[in-house]
Order: C-alpha cells, then sequence, then structure tokens
C-alpha cells in the first residue's frame, strides 16, 4: 500500500472475480492512505507558506514606507549641516518640524512592528485594570488632536471596561484615525458605547464607502490596505493591531455594515461589574 503501510488477508484462496474486488478495495485504500499523508504535508507545510507570504508583505511594504520618512529625515539634517545654505529662522524651524515628524513616523512604524511580531508569538503584555470609556475615548481624541466638530460622542456616562487602558486606547485611536480617513466631508464618524449584561459595545462608526462582505475578514490581516495605490495609509497594520489587542483582552473586534452606507467597527470588551462600578 506504499510506503509505511502493507495489508495482509488470510483465507481461502479468491475466485478470479473475489480477487478483482480485493485489488479494487486495495487501490481505494492506497489512494486513501496517500491522500492523508498528502493532507498531513499540506498541514505542516502551511505555517512555513504563511510565514513567507506575511514575510514578502513586509519587505513589499517596509521598502516604501520605511524610506519615505527615512528619506525626509535625512533630507532635513543634510540641508540643517549644509554649510552652504544660509538658512533663516523659519526654514531651520520648517526643516527641524520636518526632522521631528519623519522620525515619529519611523518610531511608529517600528513600535507597530514589533507588536505585530509580539501579537503573533503570544508575549504582548497585558495589564487588565477598570477603564472607563469616557476617560479611553477622550484619551484616543487628544491623542488625535480632535475634537467634537470632527468625531461626534454618545456615550453611556456609567461604561466601565476591564481591559489594558494602553492597548484599548490604541485600538482606539487606529479605529477612530481609520473612520476619519473615510467619513465624507461635513459628516464626521462618530463614537458611541453601550452596556449589556457583563458586557460593553464601543462602536466607530462611519458614513463612508463601507467594505464588501467577502473583505471583513481580509482587512484586518496584518499588510492589507484599502487599495494598492494608497501610500498614505503605512504598512496597513492598524486594523490587525487594533484587533489582536482587542483580542489580548478577552474581547472580540468585527466589522458591519453602516445603516444607510458605511463600516462600524464594533469592539466588545468584558463590562465591570455593577457592584464594582458603584464602589
Amino acid at each position: 500500500l506504499g510506503d509505511g503501510a502493507q495489508l495482509y488477508v488470510r483465507g481461502a484462496p479468491l475466485s478470479p472475480s473475489d480477487r478483482s474486488i480485493l485489488g479494487a478495495f486495495v487501490a481505494q485504500l492506497a489512494a486513501a492512505l496517500l491522500q492523508r499523508r498528502l493532507s498531513a504535508q499540506v498541514d505542516a507545510a502551511r505555517p512555513v507558506a504563511e510565514a513567507d507570504r506575511m514575510r514578502s508583505a513586509l519587505l513589499a511594504s517596509v521598502g516604501h514606507d520605511v524610506r519615505r520618512p527615512l528619506a525626509s529625515a535625512t533630507a532635513a539634517v543634510s540641508a540643517l549641516r549644509s554649510p552652504t545654505l544660509d538658512l533663516d529662522p523659519a526654514d531651520r524651524d520648517a526643516l527641524l518640524q520636518t526632522a521631528d515628524e519623519s522620525l515619529g513616523a519611523l518610531s511608529e512604524l517600528l513600535t507597530n512592528l514589533l507588536d505585530v511580531s509580539r501579537l503573533q508569538a503570544g508575549a504582548l503584555g497585558v495589564e487588565l485594570t477598570r477603564v472607563s470609556v469616557d476617560e479611553l475615548a477622550g484619551d484616543a481624541l487628544d491623542e488625535l488632536g480632535v475634537g467634537p466638530a470632527d468625531v461626534s460622542l454618545d456615550l453611556d456616562a456609567g461604561a466601565v471596561v476591564i481591559a489594558d487602558a494602553v492597548l484599548a486606547r490604541r485600538a482606539l485611536v487606529n479605529l477612530i484615525a481609520n473612520a476619519q480617513r473615510f467619513a465624507p466631508p461635513g459628516t464626521p464618524p462618530m463614537v458611541t458605547a453601550s452596556r449589556w449584561l457583563n458586557r460593553v459595545q464601543i462602536r466607530v462608526i462611519d458614513s463612508g464607502p463601507g467594505v464588501a462582505a467577502d473583505r471583513r475578514t481580509e482587512i484586518f490581516l496584518p499588510f492589507q490596505r484599502t487599495t494598492d495605490t494608497d501610500n498614505t495609509t503605512g504598512l496597513g497594520l492598524g486594523l490587525a493591531l487594533s484587533k489582536g489587542f482587542i483580542e489580548a483582552m478577552g474581547g472580540t473586534l468585527e466589522a458591519e455594515d453602516t445603516p444607510g452606507g458605511g463600516l462600524t467597527m464594533v469592539i466588545d470588551l468584558p463590562g465591570a461589574p455593577v457592584a464594582e462600578e458603584e464602589n
């Protein structure tokens, strides 16, 4: 029956017709064993293939996304150090700002890459505490530098989640920034929060173009951009990191349609017990 398998048959001598039936049975059995071995080989190779895919995507994405801020920072520093350029204070400030922003973008890029590696290795540190959703949303908006005119809020004032405050804020920042990017002019995204039993749901809602149902799993994979020509949104790690952060805290992150058009990201996290909230 091929490598590693044999069939032993005992009994009276077989007639020619019985031998034909046995031959067909042996052929089917050999084919089934071969199929099982091939399936096992495919399963063993799948992690390697996925690692190769991730490596190829990383190299393709990082090549551009690292060079861009690095080139800007290098050009700015070179201009500042040039003995032949007569720069006034305004020019120097502009070059320093360019260098600072570019190096900040590089730092964020490396932080995200390290976090993706930690998530895939199951080594992300998580410290669960009681976190007010009001405070979480306020910190996220402060980090993004936006106000009520840019993002609408409709929060349950008593909503408290059990989460890692830093990871939850980073996830919410990513989702709000993504919603702002695709929201139509004059229609700011909305963040809502509501309690249901022992869970809290935070929704980040936009009225943009939305995402087709067959792509809603794909958008949470690392190195996925909305379009192949989008060079302004980094490596496409935001949604992958957000989902990984939320799941590491015992929650879920799902995408659904916004009524009337658009995309709604739904964070579901464990809520703090009511008795604990009152204390």
